[in-house]
């Protein structure tokens, strides 16, 4: 006779295993037959605790469960009953049958049994509460997502979309974000509480997911006095409002915008500052009306660390907006408000500003009637390229003053880059992403010279997109000229291309940013250009309105010169010997006899 192995179970011990986990465990079980009805049950599952058997017993798992979704257990159960595959912590969110108001999470595990009494086959279903785990997973899902997507760009109205995406649906089931008008000029930040009356801009409203109500966004706004989100902003506190009904701290009785909300069907909300440095930025209120639960001390807790990422994305966003705003502002006082009215070309220039670049323009007289037209771009954005570009303008227009050549100007040109980005170096201990780059290739620039008397354009070109040349007819062609090394390597060599120019033809020059729109923006400047029967000043709007973009990252400059040669009877010519006493720095006395014609003036003249 052969004993017995003590390890292996009997109907007895297995009925007393089964005994003891609907006893004891701590897991709330159902035994369900194939009728998915409960055949057995422990207390311990949540909202069943005081529940009589009557009310459990021979009841559907659906009928018991009144708080879960149970259409897809029950699909499950039956599943498991056909199969005999087990189903292993599936989740599943509802709200206990006794206590609408709060949340329900379980985890759900399915396994296909055999009844101790009459062996008929059943599902044993155990339920877990994980409702707390979940929700602290579901908070350090939204810091992460609230870190990973606000604050992504330098833009405070994309910050406070990007702060309701993340709050909508996980928290709330509508946000409003507003921002002090006042940061989102750029305007230094103020510590203290928020006065009265200050204008807001709604930067964000969110009702429910990607469901953003664009016509009231942005809008500039005076919110009401004694609510909660004034009085948020009033003193940077958070405030919540659990229950927006007669005995909430705001009753809807008593207050008009509080009664506006309850009857949209708003039952719950909360009002969270934003504020870096004991700055108050604005505010963020998350409202409840869809799902019944309201807001809790640990929901607001939350949002506060939520807002305040977003704060710092906002202030970073105002910061951006007062240096561009500078840099803007030195850029146009540095470029010429003007160009010269000039009897040999007539010009016309459009400046887009963006992002305050290194983009400049000049027109410059020279002797002898003759133009220098110029255009240039700094690689960068920022205070600091600014004041390269009008230093680097400044330069370039004393070169032209010495007459020298195109390629000759832009080879000192080249150098004294390479010194000014030298400079920054050594004197910026501090740099930024936008700054002045130290590789080489500080600017681009096209230089141009345009001679009324040979009717020549003679140009040069550093590392710059090549000019256009409209002809008096109206076709359009690309001026040929070999690239030179952008500024700043020192040591460029740059080649000089003469074009023949008639009278009425026009020289388009400008700067990449005015083609970064789209792929058919050359397309675009090239047929605004055809139409040679208006003024220049009218091509250079039109331009503006078939290629200025809202979307644009770069600033863009375009200069357009039509020229107008000199006839003979207009021009005089005399060729000087040469000898020192020619120079017109010496000067030259009244008794200079031997001057032909009399003429005491200068060495050339043209009228």
């Amino acid at each position: 006779m052969v004993d017995a192995d003590p390890y292996l179970g009997t109907r007895a011990s297995d009925s007393a295993v089964l005994e003891a986990l609907f006893t004891q465990a701590p897991l709330g079980l159902f035994l369900l037959d194939e009728q998915l009805r409960v055949r057995r049950y422990n207390t311990s599952a949540r909202g069943l605790r005081g529940i009589t058997a009557e009310r459990v017993l021979g009841r559907t798992f659906g009928e018991v469960s009144t708080g879960l979704d149970t259409a897809e257990l029950s699909e499950l159960a039956r599943e498991t009953l056909r199969t005999g595959e087990s189903v292993l912590r599936h989740t599943v969110k509802g709200t206990p049958g006794t206590r609408p108001d709060e949340d329900l999470t379980v985890s759900v595990s399915i396994f296909q049994v055999d009844d101790a009494a009459d062996g008929q086959p059943g599902v044993l279903m155990a339920v877990e509460d994980v409702t707390e785990r979940e929700a602290a997973r579901a908070r350090l899902d939204l810091l992460y997502n609230t870190r990973r997507t606000v604050g992504t760009t330098l833009d405070a109205t994309t910050t406070a979309r990007e702060l309701a995406g993340v709050l909508v649906p996980a928290l709330a089931d509508a946000v409003t974000v507003h921002i002090l008008d006042a940061v989102l000029r750029g305007e230094p930040r103020r510590r203290g509480p928020v006065d009265a009356g200050e204008r807001l801009r709604r930067a964000a409203f969110l009702n429910g997911p990607d469901t953003h109500a664009d016509e009231r966004q942005t809008t500039l706004e005076t919110l009401l006095l004694a609510t909660p989100f004034t009085r948020s902003l009033e003193d940077a506190t958070p405030r919540l409002v659990s229950r927006l009904d007669a005995e909430g701290v705001w009753p809807p009785e008593l207050s008009e915008h509080a009664h506006a909300l309850a009857t949209a069907g708003v039952h719950s909300l909360m009002a969270v500052p934003l504020v870096v440095h004991d700055a108050v930025l604005g505010v963020v209120t998350l409202y409840r009306s869809e799902r019944p639960q309201p807001y809790t001390q640990q929901d607001l807790d939350l949002v506060v660390q939520v807002s305040s990422r977003a704060a710092l994305g906002v202030d970073h966003a105002s910061s951006y907006a007062r240096e561009r705003n500078t840099a803007t502002a030195l850029q146009r006082h540095l470029l010429p408000s003007r160009t010269p009215e000039l009897t040999t070309v007539e010009t016309a220039h459009l400046y887009l500003p963006v992002r305050a670049g290194g983009d400049w323009f000049d027109v410059i007289e020279l002797s002898g009637a003759r133009v220098g037209l110029v255009v240039g771009d700094v690689v960068g954005h920022g205070i600091e390229v600014a004041a390269m570009m009008g230093r680097l303008r400044t330069a370039l227009r004393t070169l032209a003053e010495l007459d020298l050549e195109p390629d000759e100007l832009l080879t000192h040109l080249d150098e004294i880059a390479a010194r000014l980005a030298s400079e920054n170096v050594d004197t910026d201990e501090v740099g930024h992403d936008d700054d002045i780059p130290t590789g080489g290739r500080v600017a681009t620039c096209a230089y141009a010279v345009y001679d009324p008397v040979k009717r020549h354009l003679t140009l040069a070109s550093a590392g710059h997109p090549a000019p256009l040349l409209v002809s008096p007819e109206g076709e359009v062609a690309t001026v040929e000229v070999d690239m030179g090394p952008a500024l700043g390597t020192a040591h460029g060599t740059y080649e000089t291309a003469t074009h023949s120019l008639d009278d009425g033809a026009v020289i388009c020059l400008y700067t990449d940013g005015l083609l970064a729109g789209s792929d058919e923006a050359a397309d675009t400047l090239r047929r605004v250009l055809t139409h040679q029967d208006r003024a220049l000043s009218e091509t250079a709007d039109a331009i503006a309105c078939a290629l200025a973009d809202d979307r644009a990252d770069d600033d863009a400059v375009l200069l357009l010169a039509r020229a107008r040669g000199l006839s003979d009877d207009q021009a005089a010519h005399w060729d000087l010997p040469s000898d020192p006493r020619w120079s017109p720095r010496r000067g030259l006395s009244p008794d200079d006899s031997w001057l032909p014609g009399g003429w005491r003036t200068s060495r050339s003249k043209r009228n």
